[in-house]
């Protein structure tokens, strides 16, 4: 008797498997629950978006992954930490005319992080932004004391007002960068689907696994995120079964694919959740979203 049931418990599994759709990870597609509202705000947690190659798709990521969060009632902190400032004017501040940014923050203990705070045009999300003055302040902290947790202090002032912080990081592994992981509970690490960019990526683990080892022990990668996915090419798909190889269940299930879409939205300085708030994009960032608080890597 128990035989019988046993095998057709494993034929059901078979067929159930058979049915299922695929992900473009290889794993079956599912969807992720709606995230409950929140009671309170805070204590925040912090995430940094990183890869130390430029063009992946991280600060997109960072503002699209924001206002997802903030669609399903969190509290969410954007810290723009290149000098580029492409995180500030993806959201309509012009560098050029900021009185106070993150540099003022770091670099002089009686600037308070809340007047360097804006508000911004998506409800439940604010920005501490950046300008070219960052750039002096990585030849700046090497003479502080405590050099790497600079940003940490900063932060710990303002983690109770808000659900999540997204440290939006220039394309280095340097000081600046550094402190965004001493400053972090979680990475995420947007990825583009090409080969150069898998070969970037053990250098960024091993600075990661240097930081949690020496400066900040809880710090955990909380996804791979893919970007600029083409299912029409094998390189794209090649690329995916790679990383799924290399990082397993750390790769998460939503992939965001190549759009024109992203541009326009970054030129109109919106997220895509507003630009274009029924386009695939804005979904897959809400499925980002309700996949990182499944994860349990937001509140």
């Amino acid at each position: 008797m128990s035989s019988e049931y046993g095998s057709a418990t494993l034929e059901g599994t078979e067929l159930d498997l058979e049915d299922a759709v695929m992900g473009p990870t290889g794993r079956p597609y599912r969807e992720f629950p709606e995230p409950a509202p929140l009671s309170s705000h805070g204590p925040a947690r912090v995430i940094a978006m990183v890869n130390q190659k430029g063009g992946v798709g991280k600060t997109t990521s960072t503002i699209n992954l924001a206002a997802a969060l903030a669609e399903y009632g969190r509290r969410v902190l954007l810290v723009d930490f290149d000098p580029q400032g492409a995180l500030s004017a993806g959201l309509g501040a012009n560098p050029h005319e900021l009185d106070l940014t993150v540099y003022n923050v770091l670099m002089d203990r009686k600037v308070d992080i809340r007047d360097a705070i804006q508000q911004t045009g998506v409800e439940n999300v604010d920005l501490l932004p950046a300008n070219i003055d960052l750039s002096a302040a990585e030849v700046q902290l090497v003479n502080e004391v405590a050099r790497e947790q600079v940003l940490d202090r900063a932060l710990k002032k303002v983690e109770d007002e808000y659900d999540v912080v997204l440290i939006d990081c220039q394309p280095s592994l340097g000081l600046l960068t550094v402190n965004a992981l001493t400053a972090a509970h979680g990475v995420i690490i947007p990825l583009i689907c090409e080969f150069f960019a898998l070969r970037a990526v053990a250098l960024l683990v091993e600075t990661i696994d240097k930081v949690q080892d020496r400066l900040n022990p809880r710090l955990q990668v909380d996804g791979v995120l893919a970007t600029m996915y083409d299912a029409r090419t094998l390189h794209s798909r090649e690329v995916i079964s790679r990383l799924v190889e290399a990082f397993g269940d750390k790769v998460f299930e939503t992939v965001i694919k190549r759009s024109i879409k992203f541009a326009d939205a970054t030129v109109a300085a919106e997220p895509i959740t507003s630009f274009a708030a029924t386009h695939i994009g804005a979904d897959a960032y809400r499925r980002l979203a309700k996949e990182l608080i499944s994860r349990g890597g937001a509140p």
